[in-house]
């Protein structure tokens, strides 16, 4: 198993939440997860995220820098936390 190999399309299954903040857990990643639910409930969607801790699932989304924001299964934001207005401009650009 190479974990640096050729970048694979990562698909959630369907009861996976479609955002998601990678990361292992340190006080940053917390920041991001919580900027991430405020712009959620602020648009009046689902506020629930998933909270990825594996390494191995962060690096097959390419990802070398935490925290990372996934939204739709794209990165929208990786090594930096977000304000909330920032999540909420990456959503509405992501989605259309």
């Amino acid at each position: 198993m190479s974990l640096f190999g050729k970048k694979k399309e990562v698909t959630g299954k369907r009861n996976d939440s479609p955002i998601k903040v990678l990361g292992s857990g340190c006080a940053k990643c917390n920041q991001l997860e919580y900027a991430a639910k405020e712009a959620l409930s602020e648009m009046g969607l689902d506020p629930s995220i998933d909270h990825v801790t594996d390494f191995a699932e962060i690096a097959a989304y390419g990802v070398m820098s935490t925290p990372a924001l996934i939204i739709d299964g794209k990165v929208a934001s990786y090594g930096k936390v977000l304000k909330k207005e920032e999540v909420i401009d990456l959503i509405k650009k992501i989605r259309g």
